[in-house]
């Protein structure tokens, strides 16, 4: 006798785990779909320069970088290429203070390295900004970084640089652009293009969803990528006498550009 309603209290039951666990997976969704559109709300900002004019600005200045990147930087031997670690290191606080408002002093980023557990290497990020990617990148006197919401991947190279040889190339990118490129009278200049894209790619984290801001920078003999979930948008780290227009665009996955809406501009 006591069967049938406890049956019914149980189907009663069982109907009701379901549509609270249906009500629960509705609110994670909206909760997801919401936490994607606020990481891609605000552009990402990044910026190309060559490592004089970064060394140039008064206000950027090696007492800016923490004991540990300081002695890092002492055991660079190479003068150039200590000048061009340095000069990252200083950009990329000079873009995420644009960013975020935060002082140069508190805009350095952490790294830290996921394989060994050890700081002072590894992917850079922000203490306390989980939301935020940041990334650096120095090549020959030219050095770039990016900062903006979600993953985060940017590369520098000097256009006249060709990349290594092709079992280097083939780790990194996919073999059918290789051997499109490979077929170009010129192979040079589109192997270079592919290299930096997959370099912005890899620092990124390489997840899907990425699209990729590709661009030349004629003035500084540049070519540059940056990949992120959200659009980006570059200034430039030269006087204001100097300035040239920005790079701006929609990430797009095939690593073509397309124009931001004039409500987004680069920053002052």
């Amino acid at each position: 006798m006591n069967g049938g309603p406890e049956r019914n209290r149980g189907s009663r039951a069982d109907r009701q785990g379901r549509e609270g666990g249906d009500r629960g997976e509705d609110r994670e969704a909206r909760a997801n779909g919401a936490d994607r559109q606020d990481r891609t709300a605000l552009p990402v900002l990044a910026v190309v320069a060559a490592t004089g004019e970064v060394l140039a600005r008064p206000e950027l200045h090696e007492g800016l970088l923490a004991p540990w990147e300081r002695r890092r930087l002492d055991r660079t031997r190479v003068p150039a290429r200590r000048d061009d670690v340095l000069a990252a290191r200083l950009l990329v606080r000079l873009c995420v203070a644009r960013f975020t408002g935060l002082p140069l002093g508190a805009s350095g980023p952490e790294q830290h390295c996921a394989e060994c557990g050890r700081d002072g290497h590894g992917r850079p990020r922000l203490a306390g900004r989980p939301g935020l990617g940041v990334s650096m990148s120095h090549a020959d006197g030219l050095v770039a970084a990016a900062v903006g919401p979600g993953p985060v991947g940017v590369d520098v190279e000097p256009a006249s640089r060709r990349p290594g040889p092709p079992s280097v190339l083939r780790r990194l990118l996919p073999e059918a652009d290789l051997r499109e490129a490979a077929a170009r009278p010129d192979p040079g200049p589109a192997l270079l293009r592919l290299w930096v894209r997959g370099e912005a790619l890899f620092k990124a984290g390489g997840g899907t969803g990425l699209g990729l801001l590709e661009w030349t920078d004629d003035a500084r003999g540049a070519v540059a990528a940056v990949a992120a979930e959200a659009p980006v948008t570059t200034f430039t780290a030269s006087p204001a006498s100097r300035a040239e227009p920005p790079a701006r665009g929609l990430a797009r996955e095939d690593g073509a550009s397309l124009p931001f809406p004039p409500t987004v501009g680069n920053a002052p």
